[in-house]
């Protein structure tokens, strides 16, 4: 049995915003805004707006409470940016309140777009589920959070779980708490960008043989889309990349993110590869009768002409 006689027989899935996401089904494409709307609301509505117009299926955005996830130590460090001079005030700077969320679910739901976010803190999920999200993101920062962990998994929301910069062994744990019949894991390396020799792609394959319910996918953060594109080949059910709307703009995350002539390649390139595979059975193609009898000297063989 091959990986997608496997995948076929397995059918893992799950439903997300009323998808459904898994084995035999067209791959979920997320686009992540993150911090790339550099705390503009307006660069956030054009992220959305390419995202859709790429097909993809969901954005993504990250929400913290920022007294709670950082110490004081470390908002006061010096830090030169747009906002200020500390690390506090970028940090306040790129995080969205309750009205630009209200903006946000708006203009998705204009867009038939699913939205989406990582909360960073217990906080942070009680104030998305105010918005009724279709399923909650564990950042990988996040993954050996129990209580988050927890607290995410008492909505009986779907979950996707990040893995970079994780052991398989701190997988395990995030996953018994989380439970794996809502559950989404992907692959991921945390470094930004990431070097194609740590992206380490065959580790889906551990990842579908030790979690046995779980929808696996792949969350890149590597320059080019050949990789993503790759792990949707190998049977990824989901794919997040960053967003973009230019890789030089100010940020920590635009250099290891996609632009968005690219998440367009991205999205065609992905949902091309179930027709580009086929079903395995050689054929002889109509279309190749004109090349055939144009080329070939002898028009057949066979295992009796061989005697």
């Amino acid at each position: 049995m091959d990986l997608y006689e496997a995948l076929a027989k397995e059918k893992r899935e799950i439903v997300i915003g009323g998808r459904k996401v898994g084995d035999g089904h067209p791959v979920y494409v997320i686009a992540e805004v993150g911090i790339n709307h550099n705390g503009s609301l307006d660069i956030a509505k054009q992220l959305i707006d390419a995202a859709a117009g790429a097909g993809c299926d969901a954005v993504k955005f990250q929400k913290r409470t920022v007294d709670v996830v950082y110490t004081k130590d470390e908002l006061a460090k010096p830090r030169e940016n747009p906002f200020g001079a500390t690390n506090g005030d970028l940090k306040r700077g790129l995080e969205f309140g309750a009205v630009q969320y209200q903006g946000i679910d708006k203009h998705c739901r204009e867009k038939k777009i699913h939205w989406f976010a990582s909360p960073w803190d217990e906080a942070s999920v009680d104030f998305l589920e105010k918005f009724n999200p279709p399923c909650h993101k564990v950042a990988s920062a996040s993954l050996t959070d129990k209580s988050l962990l927890k607290r995410i998994q008492s909505t009986k929301r779907p979950v996707i779980l990040s893995t970079g910069m994780s052991t398989m062994e701190e997988i395990e744990a995030a996953v018994s708490v989380l439970g794996e019949e809502q559950l989404v894991i992907l692959h991921c390396t945390s470094t930004y960008p990431s070097e194609p020799v740590e992206l380490n792609l065959r580790v889906m394959f551990k990842l579908r043989e030790r979690f046995k319910k779980a929808v696996i996918g792949y969350s890149g953060h590597e320059v080019g889309l050949l990789p993503s594109v790759i792990a949707a080949a190998l049977g990824a059910c989901v794919i997040e990349r960053h967003i973009t709307l230019d890789r030089a703009m100010w940020g920590s995350d635009q250099a290891a993110s996609v632009e968005v002539p690219g998440f367009e390649r991205l999205v065609r390139d992905v949902r091309q590869i179930p027709t580009v595979l086929g079903d395995g059975v050689k054929k002889r193609y109509a279309s190749e009768e004109p090349i055939r009898k144009k080329l070939r000297r002898v028009d057949s063989l066979t295992a009796k002409d061989l005697e």
